[in-house]
């Protein structure tokens, strides 16, 4: 559109916050660093009698009030029993909604959400698979794609962190309201990161353990997973690992990866560095390995920026899409119910929450 000769700028998506804890208070700070998102209201159950942030930004106890502010968009951060509903309650509002991992406690929860997406055209949907905007999984994909090191081989991830998750007395301990413990609390986003090197996986092998923490969810699980050309992946997601840690190593037939550290708030987990291999006639292995580490971390900015762009454009979501964080839940699915002991619990846990 354009005055005079002049194009006029369209006004700022209006953004709520369902969720205003660590999560939705960092999203509010790369959604307002964006030039075309402004916040204009949040929510969160700690808000009981309180009517505005100390900036004057309005916020309220429920999300059914933030749902009636006049709003173009919301980021759902809140706790995996909400999320598809509050998800699902925003697209029938005509909202453009960006949604946290995991999209549900189940399966179930994220078929929901896209039954309701299908009815809802020209609406935006993105799930927070953060990891894919990290500049080691970017150049990873890149290599990958380039085919400079030959056809992918097979997988091995160890996702874990030092201190108990869930956490004693939170929802995150009760599978009815959490769903899942450290597998699909943290361990998706390596599940994700998998699927999107190798697609589907068909056959899943697992041992799922809460026998540390003894909390309703796990605090190891343990899989072999196998796709429809024979690679296999190897997961270890834990909350025993005593010190965080990120490492993926991918092998391939002229090379290989190493992706190794994820750069977070906390810098928790060391630096974030991606090591590629050329495979080389020696008997004793690669003699041309080098590495690049990556000291800025970009990926909460170029996420919403992406978000920000398909709202804008009415087209596709980059990473994150619905599709996407359904592979995901169903793999994770798969990994829980590969355990008989731990399928048999989950499926007396989901007939409670069915009450």
């Amino acid at each position: 559109m354009s005055t005079n000769g002049k194009t006029k700028k369209a006004p700022a998506l209006r953004v709520g916050i369902a969720g205003y804890g660590i999560v939705g208070a960092r999203r509010r700070h790369y959604i307002d660093l964006h030039p075309e998102m402004t916040t204009v209201a949040v929510c969160d159950q700690k808000f009981k009698g309180q009517s505005a942030l100390p900036d004057g930004i309005p916020c309220f106890s429920s999300y059914k009030k933030l749902l009636e502010v006049p709003l173009d968009a919301v980021f759902v951060s809140l706790p995996n029993y909400m999320a598809a509903e509050v998800t699902i309650a925003a697209l029938k509002r005509g909202l453009h909604v960006f949604c946290e991992k995991p999209p549900g406690r189940d399966v179930a929860d994220i078929a929901r959400v896209i039954a309701v997406e299908r009815r809802s055209p020209g609406l935006a949907l993105k799930y927070g698979f953060n990891h894919r905007y990290h500049q080691s999984v970017v150049e990873a994909v890149r290599i990958m794609k380039s085919g400079e090191l030959g056809t992918l081989l097979n997988m091995r991830g160890v996702y874990g962190k030092s201190t108990a998750v869930p956490f004693e007395g939170s929802w995150r301990a009760e599978r009815r309201y959490a769903g899942g413990g450290i597998l699909l609390d943290q361990g998706i986003h390596m599940v994700d990161i998998m699927l999107l090197f190798a697609g589907r996986f068909t056959e899943v092998k697992s041992f799922v353990s809460n026998s540390y923490w003894k909390h309703d969810v796990e605090d190891n699980a343990y899989a072999l997973l196998k796709d429809a050309q024979g690679r296999v992946a190897m997961l270890h997601s834990s909350a025993t690992q005593w010190q965080h840690r990120f490492m993926l190593d991918i092998a391939f037939s002229q090379g290989y990866l190493t992706l190794s550290g994820i750069l977070s708030s906390t810098k928790s987990y060391g630096e974030e560095k991606l090591t590629i291999g050329r495979r080389a006639d020696s008997t004793t292995g690669t003699d041309r390995e080098e590495t690049a580490t990556y000291l800025n971390d970009n990926s909460w900015r170029d996420e919403v920026a992406d978000f920000a762009a398909a709202v804008r454009s009415g087209g596709a979501v980059k990473h994150g899409t619905s599709a996407e964080a359904l592979a995901a839940m169903e793999t994770v699915y798969q990994i829980y119910c590969a355990d008989p002991a731990w399928r048999d619990a989950y499926d007396i846990a989901h007939e409670e929450t069915a009450k």
